[in-house]
């Protein structure tokens, strides 16, 4: 499913950092040997049939890469 991220993203918390984060070594693989860190946050998302809702999202990310694989885990409305 095709999400867009419609406004900002509140409510930002780090899960796990380093070697806590479980797909590091894909994402090392994919991006680069860099200090990745997994977060989530609640942010209003734009589903693939137009309809906007609430929802935490999670992400990983990593200075100078970026926001990675952002996911919708479950919807607050």
């Amino acid at each position: 499913m095709h999400v867009e991220i419609v406004g900002p993203i509140t409510e930002v918390e780090t899960i796990a950092v380093g070697s806590g984060v479980r797909i590091r070594a894909l994402l090392r693989k994919r991006y680069g040997k860099v200090r990745w860190r997994k977060l989530k946050g609640v942010a209003n998302v734009r589903l693939s049939d137009g309809r906007i809702r609430l929802a935490e999202i999670h992400w990983f990310e990593a200075h100078g890469v970026g926001k990675r694989k952002m996911r919708i885990k479950r919807y607050l409305d």
